[in-house]
């Protein structure tokens, strides 16, 4: 899943398009290195980020998602978006997948208008809301907790006829530096939800705050946990760039394939 980011507010600021034709060029980088999604996102869900107005968010992407429609018949889009008015308007658009930070919560009405439009949809998890999530995030146990939230709410989605729904352990989302890597460490754990993994941990914090390096010297560090998300059970990553991923996705299933089970005398 190729990331187009149409916020100024971004986290990683050489992530940030500019106009319709900037976005239009890295969605073809994009797919030109292999990726089978293009996610387009209007609104910065950082750590901190305040909100943006509805208006203003459908302004960012009505004409890049118009654009990319006509210039590339048949592209598998996304949306990342909470809200459910943002949603109808990109399905009306051929957007096939909403990609939501709220799991529903910032508005209610979006999953009724996901299960209407027979949209598939990424639920996530995030303690909180971005303007707060980074305030003291606890847990006793983040990956059993959950677990046990996408359950009930994975059972809430397919109540409403949404089958076609990818789990997002939300890296960096109201989580501490430890509490992202026990998530990874223990991610195999999530399969028992019977749901895709997605992971999004592309140059994020709990990488460069790590290292003790600048975000924009992450990407090594945001490839070689790609490697690991993959060899431990993630369907799709979300990633700022498709080539560095692409390939840490096919040696994983390279080193997958060559795993035998272990001899038992």
């Amino acid at each position: 899943m190729g990331i187009v980011n149409l916020s100024p507010d971004s986290f990683f600021p050489g992530s940030r398009v500019q106009g319709v034709d900037h976005a239009l060029a890295q969605m073809e980088t994009h797919l030109e290195q292999g990726a089978d999604l293009i996610d387009v996102g209007a609104v910065s869900s950082r750590p901190g980020a305040q909100p943006v107005s509805e208006r203003e968010e459908w302004n960012r992407l009505e004409p890049v998602l118009r654009a990319a429609v006509d210039r590339y018949p048949g592209l598998r889009l996304s949306v990342d978006t909470f809200r459910a008015s943002i949603a109808e308007r990109a399905a009306d658009m051929g957007v096939a997948l909403i990609n939501d930070i709220s799991a529903g919560r910032f508005d209610p009405r979006l999953w009724e208008v996901v299960a209407e439009r027979r949209l598939a949809y990424v639920l996530m998890h995030m303690q909180g809301e971005p303007s707060t999530m980074q305030r003291a995030p606890h847990y006793t146990d983040v990956v059993l907790e959950q677990i046990e939230w996408m359950a009930e709410r994975l059972h809430a989605l397919r109540a409403l006829g949404i089958a076609d729904v990818l789990i997002d352990p939300g890296f960096g989302f109201g989580k501490r530096l430890e509490d992202n890597y026990r998530i990874l460490a223990r991610l195999e754990d999530y399969r028992m939800l019977e749901a895709p993994i997605l992971v999004g941990v592309s140059r994020k914090s709990m990488i460069y705050k790590a290292l003790n390096i600048d975000v924009a010297e992450s990407l090594d560090g945001t490839t070689a946990l790609h490697a690991l998300a993959v060899a431990s059970g993630a369907l799709m990553l979300r990633v700022h760039e498709v080539k560095p991923a692409r390939q840490a996705i096919d040696l994983a299933h390279l080193w997958q394939s060559q795993r035998l089970p272990s001899a038992h005398v």
